[in-house]
């Protein structure tokens, strides 16, 4: 029963000042999905219980934080997890909306805090996990620094079924930290392979450079020659067109794809992934960018603390993971 002010009423709703964990997991799921000032009038819709915009946003915030603080060290490997021979990882970073209150100056008496805001974009990096036979992933994400995106791709990793024995097929754009991430957690059992498409993205702005006839048909040879793995052939066609050092750099395409292509040799087996079967492009986590973390966390006019820009991100990854039943049994049995 909820404790409420005064008796329920169709035309009024139902005034609470004491919500049972049953009504916070309502409102904590409106709130992981829409902003907060929608959820009072979904709250109401569907139960007739006015629920005030602040504690919306105080419960949602409350338990995404658990989630964070719960999640925040991952855990090991079941021993319940069947082992994989192949676990496919993919991690891509985008941008999301993040303010805080500055300073106010020292001896002054004059100072707005509503004014004295700084705006401005942190990445969030989102991390996959799945075995290759599989088309159900694990995620993680943090605002963290690189190492924390590795702790976490090696405990997703290991929640899909990495052993010993197991070969990580990794994917990313060409971020130089994600490769090392990936060594530094799998060593030799893991290749590091850069999106295909990011790579054509090189090549496209590289083409009108390189070639009389339509860029199209250039790119397409290139692409061609990359996927059978002939990467020499593309870097001699490429140093064919280099600009002149007197150039700069944001004026010289063909370098910059040269360059790019030349130190990542040893990310560009293309060839070796279609053999096997295996995905050579990221697609499948930048898409998921886009119903994990944007979905919430980039709607318009948002603009939010860090620290609860990483709970809610907590919350987002703890539904998409379908551990939010688990969570909620814990709390029922706390």
């Amino acid at each position: 029963m909820h404790k409420c002010v005064r008796p329920f009423s169709e035309r009024v709703g139902v005034f609470c000042q004491k919500y049972s964990r049953r009504l916070e997991r309502v409102i904590t799921d409106f709130g992981a999905d829409h902003a907060f000032g929608q959820i009072s009038s979904k709250v109401k819709e569907h139960y007739g219980i006015e629920v005030p915009t602040s504690s919306a946003r105080i419960i949602t915030q409350k338990h995404a934080h658990q989630i964070f603080t719960k999640d925040d060290d991952p855990p090991s490997c079941s021993s319940k997890v069947t082992p994989q021979s192949i676990i496919l990882t993919e991690t891509d970073g985008s941008m999301i909306p993040i303010t805080k209150q500055k300073e106010r100056p020292k001896g002054s008496k004059k100072f707005d805090g509503r004014k004295a805001k700084e705006h401005y974009w942190k990445e969030a990096r989102l991390t996959l996990a799945r075995p290759i036979s599989s088309i159900t992933p694990r995620f993680a994400a943090t605002l963290g620094k690189p190492d924390k995106v590795g702790q976490q791709m090696l405990a997703i990793a290991e929640q899909s079924g990495f052993t010993e024995r197991t070969h990580v097929h990794c994917l990313g754009d060409g971020a130089s930290w994600i490769a090392n991430q990936v060594e530094e957690q799998f060593g030799l059992q893991a290749t590091y392979l850069v999106d295909f498409y990011h790579v054509c993205e090189y090549l496209a702005e590289a083409a009108p450079s390189c070639s009389q006839s339509p860029s199209k048909e250039w790119i397409k040879v290139q692409q061609e020659r990359l996927k059978s793995g002939l990467l020499e052939a593309v870097l001699n066609d490429l140093k064919a067109h280099l600009e002149s050092e007197q150039e700069k750099d944001t004026e010289a395409p063909v370098r910059r794809c040269y360059r790019y292509l030349d130190n990542r040799r040893h990310q560009l087996d293309y060839k070796g992934a279609i053999a096997k079967g295996l995905p050579i492009g990221s697609g499948e986590v930048e898409s998921a960018h886009r119903y994990v973390v944007q979905k919430r966390l980039k709607i318009s006019g948002a603009w939010w603390k860090e620290i609860n820009a990483a709970d809610m991100l907590a919350l987002r990854v703890n539904r998409v993971n379908r551990n939010w039943d688990t969570y909620w049994a814990a709390k029922k049995a706390a």
